[in-house]
């Protein structure tokens, strides 16, 4: 299996490739022989035709440059100070880019699967029984949140090298009596679940944790990895409301297909946001930063013993209590990874928004031209049944990822299948975003599901062009998708 990298010049490239697959816990490592991390990706841009921004992103060619000229403005020896004063800058441009008051505390991490740490450190301490983290729908986030989750290490090794075990405590965090239940997004037939039940479940969790003494924290998903929204923000209101300070909301946003005022929204209901920039931002893997409200960030306990194997000093505000006994050193490989993402952000919230709209249906029509309407592929709904007027509400950046329903293809497809074509399309220099379980087969085994899913850099890279160029754009490159899903489903 090869991808082909475009050769941009040898001055910094190769540093810059190499750099950005450091500082992360082994799903960054890129493999000798192919050149790509475990999600088929690499920090540099190349000629595959990919939509899996759901997964992993192949970077632009201008944040790529971007990247360039910033290593090498500051050099591949970066003191501590300069790296805590990088962050910072970055810090003042995610909350321009979202228009965030200045207040709003930020902190970066390695991974999303990272952020949940940020979430449990906020709440420890709330509550003389503990925590009681309810995650929802396991399945539609990430595999390593329900370590995280759990306060313990999801990795054999951090982004500090620190040699770790996955489902080991981090320490500080284990002296913390740490409950974790996940409530599903989905049925067992995998028809996604109606937000007012969602809520239900949610509130008998919250009195469940209430009746022991924990402080409940909360997730709910802004974009999960089949582009739902749940529960409803007047759902989540109503929780509040029951609930009061037993409750913290955090909101796992991590595809960021999410709007600034979305992000204010639930800001101002005191919940963390946790975004990423290697999915739809567009920035390579891994990076990660968890918005936390002033309010919130000022009630803060110290941080744990532990998260100096986890994180760096100046990867949390300087204020934040037990921030100066973190390593005070630094992870040049996640500042360029960061500036990608951020320069990606930018790029984007600068556009008109009504070419936004227009490039993203545009790529929305080409896929149902294409692909649902030529073959038996069929789009998995992003809304519980009956919801579609809710669903069309969305914002416009939630319609940039078609979860494809494959499961009719050769009499009956597997998850298992669509694993094994997600890695033959690789190969044909097609990469398409990971199967998802979420659609039962006859015989009660998961059906053969692929995602195919924008970036801002395509939206971006598209903007300027007129709505029949658009088309065309979008439809050749859906038919070359077609075809090659036809060459390896044979």
């Amino acid at each position: 299996m090869t991808v082909r990298v475009e050769k941009l010049g040898r001055a910094h490239s190769t540093d810059a490739r190499e750099i950005m697959a450091t500082g992360g816990d082994a799903r960054i490592t890129l493999d000798p022989e192919t050149g790509l991390n475990r999600y088929y990706s690499a920090p540099s841009p190349t000629d595959v035709l990919a939509y899996a921004s759901s997964t992993a992103n192949d970077i632009s060619p201008q944040a790529y440059a971007q990247v360039t000229a910033r290593l090498a403005e500051i050099g591949a020896k970066l003191p501590p100070p300069a790296y805590a004063a990088g962050l910072e800058a970055l810090r003042d441009r995610i909350r321009a880019a979202y228009g965030l008051p200045g207040d709003v505390a930020i902190v970066f991490a390695a991974s999303g699967t990272d952020l949940e740490y940020v979430a449990l450190a906020c709440v420890s301490g709330r509550a003389a029984g503990g925590t009681h983290n309810i995650l929802l729908g396991a399945d539609e986030v990430g595999t390593g949140c329900i370590h995280s989750a759990h306060g313990r290490y999801f990795a054999e090794r951090t982004a500090l090298d620190v040699a770790t075990r996955a489902g080991e405590p981090v320490p500080g965090l284990d002296s913390v009596a740490l409950d974790l239940v996940d409530i599903p997004v989905r049925d067992a037939e995998g028809r996604v679940r109606p937000s007012g039940e969602i809520r239900a479940a949610m509130a008998t969790s919250i009195g469940s944790a209430r009746a022991a003494g924990r402080h409940a924290l909360v997730h709910v998903v802004h974009g999960s990895k089949t582009g739902l929204i749940l529960p409803s923000l007047a759902d989540i209101d109503r929780l509040r409301a029951g609930s009061g300070r037993d409750v913290t909301i955090v909101v796992d946003a991590c595809q960021a297909r999410i709007t600034g005022p979305a992000v204010l929204d639930y800001l101002e209901r005191g919940a963390i946001v946790c975004v990423t920039g290697s999915k739809f931002m567009g920035g390579p893997p891994f990076s990660g930063f968890a918005l936390v409200p002033a309010a919130l960030a000022s009630e803060a306990p110290s941080l744990p013993c532990g998260f100096a194997t986890i994180f760096r000093r100046a990867e949390w505000p300087a204020n934040w209590p037990g921030a100066a006994a973190l390593p005070d050193s630094t992870n040049l490989g996640l500042l360029l990874r960061l500036e990608a993402s951020i320069f990606e952000l930018e790029r984007f919230r600068q556009l008109d928004p009504g070419d936004v709209t227009r490039v993203i249906l545009a790529f929305h029509a080409a896929v149902r031209a294409e692909i649902i309407d030529r073959t038996e592929a069929r789009r998995v709904a992003p809304y519980p049944p009956g919801d579609r007027d809710e669903a069309d509400a969305h914002p416009i950046e939630m319609r940039t990822l078609s979860t494809l329903d494959l499961s009719a293809l050769n009499g009956g497809a597997s998850f298992e299948d669509a694993q094994r074509w997600h890695k033959q399309l690789i190969a044909r220099q097609v990469r398409l975003g990971q199967p998802v379980k979420c659609v039962r087969l006859a015989d009660g085994r998961w059906g053969a599901t692929l995602r195919i899913g924008l970036t801002m850099w395509q939206v971006a890279d598209r903007a300027a062009l007129s709505d029949e160029a658009l088309e065309r754009s979008f439809g050749a490159d859906m038919a070359v998708v077609r075809e090659a899903l036809a060459a390896v489903a044979a």
